[in-house]
């Protein structure tokens, strides 16, 4: 194993990982609101990087305003999610409602390929792909920085945003306990519905950062989906900044099996830890030691 090739599995796991990270915090603020776990995270992943594609090519908007309009639908439609299917079956079982995220999600996935089609996309790098940097015989991809960076803003602004602020503090109390939070004033209906938006949001952002590396089609939403599910797993479910160290270990871990050991197993490495992990801290690495029937 030489330094160059070790640094740079390295790095590309963490590139990949931090999109994981980000699909995984939209599981989580969206579990610890409502209890369900939202299959349709994943969708929000891709529509963020094919509606970017989509508004520079059919519209003519350059790079920026084309994500910043991406990110807005995607949140746009998390709400709409969550106003048109899960409030009208608010107190339903778990269970059912579970299966309602996995509806929109084959709706969602359906209506990109109707509307857009079944072509793989790629969006140009944020700042082009010149000043490729040497680092100790790894290459560091411009866009890689990029995506750690913003990355890093986002678990900031979010830890910010619930430490801080008022609002942010409400859904923090909802998440504990719902009556609670609802004896003291607080609208639940509206702090789920928030975290509903936040999540589609933050799912946008990681398909926005990752397409220009990895591109994109109506179908990547699924395995984007389930390893964001299985870093918040691994990181322990309910706890965000879990989740996000989980993204980042599930990517490093992938890139090094896919370097060392075989390519073709790239996709399965993220499902062999959920499963060695499950056997052995089922709460997950940072999770607390809880069981529930559900």
């Amino acid at each position: 194993m030489d330094l160059s090739s070790f640094l740079q599995y390295l790095i590309s796991g963490l590139t990949v990982g931090s999109t994981y990270g980000l699909t995984a915090l939209g599981f989580t603020i969206i579990f610890n609101a409502t209890r369900v776990i939202n299959f349709a995270q994943g969708e929000f992943v891709m529509m963020g990087g094919m509606l970017s594609v989509f508004f520079m090519s059919a519209l003519g908007a350059g790079l920026m305003p084309a994500i910043v309009l991406a990110i807005t639908c995607t949140t746009i439609v998390g709400v709409c999610m969550e106003r048109l299917t899960i409030r009208p079956v608010q107190g339903a079982h778990v269970i059912n409602i579970i299966i309602i995220t996995i509806g929109v999600s084959i709706f969602i996935r359906g209506m990109v390929m109707l509307f857009l089609g079944k072509d793989t996309y790629v969006l140009p790098p944020f700042f082009g792909q010149e000043n490729i940097i040497d680092f100790f015989g790894a290459s560091i991809m411009p866009q890689s920085l990029w995506i750690l960076c913003i990355t890093m803003l986002v678990l900031a602004g979010l830890r910010e945003f619930f430490n801080k602020t008022i609002f942010g503090k409400a859904m923090l109390a909802c998440s504990f306990e719902q009556k609670a939070a609802h004896l003291v004033g607080i609208s639940v209906d509206r702090m789920v519905m928030f975290s509903f938006a936040i999540s589609a949001l933050v799912g946008s952002i990681g398909g926005v950062i990752l397409t220009p590396i990895t591109m994109t089609s109506y179908d990547v939403g699924i395995i984007l989906g389930l390893k964001g599910f299985a870093a918040c797993i691994l990181g322990g479910l309910g706890n965000p900044f879990g989740a996000a160290a989980g993204g980042l270990m599930i990517g490093v871990l992938e890139a090094f099996g896919a370097g060392y050991i075989s390519s073709a197993f790239k996709d399965a490495f993220a499902f062999i830890i959920l499963l060695a992990i499950l056997f052995v801290k089922p709460s997950g690495i940072f999770g607390k030691a809880e069981i529930e029937r559900v």
